[in-house]
């Protein structure tokens, strides 16, 4: 693939099993630091969040169904709620909607990449949507996941959260989430697809920098 042939792996730097010995190294000695440091909690998910995206997503997921991003997500989406943990020890509604919001967002982000990326894909055999079904296929989806997204960032607030700080940033940036979808799905224009995947990683930090922000300058009815 081209966008990984840069890799150490790849360019012979390093070989698989030196790769995988220094994973397992420091995926124990992360174990070990939270389990004595922070709580086992916080030890415990983060096993299975790192099992659930090197193992779980990676080997098996990734090359078995066109959904792998959407089910492989919920690993990806597990770091708000490890901090959450190490803080407060429990797992609380307010985390779960924080890991919901990363969720909903990985298929629309990745799906973009997957878009622009799609002959990588197709030679490498993996099966992403855009490879297994279409690119018109993919781009409604993004389209719909991202209102989904938009619905779930709303979240917050309704539950009472956050305030106003974070529904206006909450709402203008799904706007512009939305303006992006749209465009990619209307417009088959080679060059979105990156434009949408990086706009989804700004997207996604403002949106959390918004819920911190709210959280230290919290304007509430």
């Amino acid at each position: 693939m081209a966008r990984t042939q840069g890799r150490p792996i790849p360019t012979g730097h390093i070989t698989a099993s030196m790769a995988l010995a220094y994973a397992l190294i420091i995926g124990a000695l992360s174990m070990l630091v939270l389990a004595w440091q922070v709580n086992a909690l916080t030890a415990a998910l983060t096993f299975c969040s790192l099992i659930g995206y090197a193992v779980v997503y990676t080997v098996w997921l990734k090359h078995a169904t066109p959904q792998n991003i959407v089910i492989g997500g919920a690993a990806g989406a597990a770091p708000p709620v490890l901090g959450w943990t190490a803080v407060t020890g429990r797992v609380d509604a307010d985390a779960l909607l924080l890991f919901l919001i990363i969720f909903a967002w990985t298929p629309p982000h990745f799906w973009a990449l997957a878009i622009a990326r799609r002959e990588d894909y197709s030679r490498a055999g993996i099966p992403m949507l855009p490879v297994v079904y279409s690119v018109a296929f993919t781009r409604l989806h993004i389209l719909l996941y991202t209102i989904l997204l938009v619905i779930v960032t709303v979240l917050p607030f309704l539950v009472g959260m956050s305030g106003y700080i974070y529904l206006v940033a909450a709402l203008a940036l799904g706007g512009a989430f939305m303006y992006y979808a749209l465009k990619l799905h209307l417009r088959p224009d080679e060059k979105l697809p990156m434009q949408t995947f990086g706009f989804s990683i700004t997207y996604l930090s403002l949106l959390f920098a918004a819920l911190l922000i709210d959280h230290y300058i919290p304007l509430r009815t």
